[in-house]
C-alpha cells in the first residue's frame, strides 16, 4: 500500500493514478524501483496487521491501520437470544476437535465391544492424552480474565522456535 506524500491519497498497486501535479501514472507503476517511487513522490506504508478476529470486531481503514474492539469473552443474553461468547466459542472448537481426534481411533473401541479384541497400548494412552488436554484447553479459556490472556492461549512460536500457548496443540499418537 502506497500513499502519495503531497496529497496523502493512498494508490493501490494495479491502479493509474494522477498525482499533485497532474502527472497520470501508468497501472504497473508498483513495478517501479523504490528510487523511483521515492522521485514520483510515493510512500509505502506497512498496513497495521490484521488482529485474530476469534477475539476481536475490526476495520481496515484506507490508510491501512486497524480499527478494533474487543469480542465479549462471556456469554451475552438479550431478547432472549444468547450471542456466545469468545470462551464458549473456543470451548466448542476444542469440543469439536477432540471429537474429531477420538473418531479417528473409535475403530478400536468398537473392535473391543464387538469381538472383545484389546485396544492397542498406544491408543489408549493417545486417547487419554486428547481427553486430558481437551480438559487442560477448557479450563485455561475459562479461567483467562481479559481478550489478551485469551490470545495467549492460541498456540505459536517465539523467534528461537520454542512453542507458547496451549490451544490446539493435540498430542500425537505415536505407532
Amino acid at each position: 500500500m502506497w500513499k502519495e506524500i503531497k496529497t496523502g491519497n493512498i494508490i493501490k498497486e494495479g491502479s493509474s493514478w494522477i498525482s499533485a501535479d497532474g502527472i497520470k501514472h501508468p497501472r504497473n507503476w508498483h513495478i517501479w524501483s523504490e528510487n523511483q517511487k521515492k522521485l514520483a513522490g510515493l510512500e509505502e506504508i506497512i498496513p497495521d496487521p490484521i488482529p485474530n478476529t476469534v477475539t476481536w470486531w475490526y476495520t481496515q481503514n484506507a490508510d491501512g491501520t486497524v480499527t478494533k474492539k474487543a469480542k465479549n469473552l462471556n456469554d451475552v443474553t438479550e431478547d432472549n437470544s444468547v450471542t456466545l461468547g469468545v470462551k464458549s466459542v473456543l470451548i466448542e472448537r476444542v469440543k469439536s476437535q477432540q471429537e474429531s481426534l477420538l473418531a479417528k481411533s473409535d475403530w478400536a473401541i468398537i473392535r473391543k465391544v464387538d469381538k472383545g479384541t484389546s485396544i492397542p497400548n498406544n491408543i489408549q494412552t493417545w486417547r487419554d492424552a486428547i481427553r486430558i488436554k481437551a480438559t487442560e484447553m477448557e479450563d485455561a479459556i475459562s479461567n483467562a480474565t481479559d481478550t489478551e490472556a485469551v490470545e495467549r492461549l492460541f498456540l505459536s512460536w517465539d523467534s528461537e522456535g520454542n512453542k507458547l500457548g496451549i490451544l490446539y496443540d493435540w498430542p500425537e499418537l505415536v505407532e
